[in-house]
């Protein structure tokens, strides 16, 4: 799957948005990316899975993780496509944590995937928790990778597709300077300019 056609999917869905949006992250960016436009089409999930798998297929991976909630349905397609179980973690307490009676395995073999990266952090600390349980995560993957491969996540990974969009801190957004209201996508709550 080339890159081009990945972004053409998030664009025909209406997915990729243009405006002042306050991202998970805290950072401010004009783009955002509303993964859920386009992966609440089991075809195209299914599309993105199969791709991602493609590129760990020979790399014995027995378990796929994502962090919740964004990583949940990419995470489970690539699993499905691997042969691979599947669990996620999620923030207790601000701190990311496996719930749920999952358990993993010593050394058990791990991707992590998520829909977009853009500064890694939730990847990073779905690694970390996993690790500490035991598993050997060999790899990262995502759809898109916002910040065109500049993010460090402590694993080899891929993206789908590479965009660089910038994202700031709220004391350097422009947008931000000029009054403009931003929003956070996914809650459509109204943020004050910071």
């Amino acid at each position: 799957m080339q890159a081009e056609e990945v972004i053409g999917k998030f664009k025909a869905a209406g997915a990729l948005l243009e405006g002042h949006f306050v991202l998970s992250s805290g950072l401010h960016s004009t783009k955002y990316l509303q993964c859920a436009l386009v992966l609440q089409h089991p075809k195209e999930a299914e599309m993105f899975g199969r791709a991602i798998a493609e590129h760990f297929k020979d790399k014995d991976i027995r378990l796929v993780a994502s962090p919740a909630i964004g990583g949940l349905i990419i995470g489970h397609e690539v699993a499905r496509a691997l042969g691979a179980r599947f669990l996620w973690t999620e923030r207790v307490d601000g701190v990311m944590t496996l719930r749920r009676g999952f358990s993993i395995s010593p050394g058990e073999r791990t991707l992590v995937v998520e829909d977009v990266l853009t500064t890694g952090g939730s990847t990073r600390e779905t690694i970390e928790a996993l690790r500490a349980l035991g598993a050997n995560v060999i790899a990262a993957a995502s759809i898109i990778d916002r910040s065109s491969g500049k993010a460090d996540v402590g694993v080899p990974r891929i993206a789908l597709a590479l965009l660089d969009v910038p994202s700031v801190e709220p004391s350097a957004c422009e947008t931000c300077a000029r009054g403009e209201a931003a929003t956070k996508p996914g809650s459509r709550k109204v943020v004050s300019g910071q």
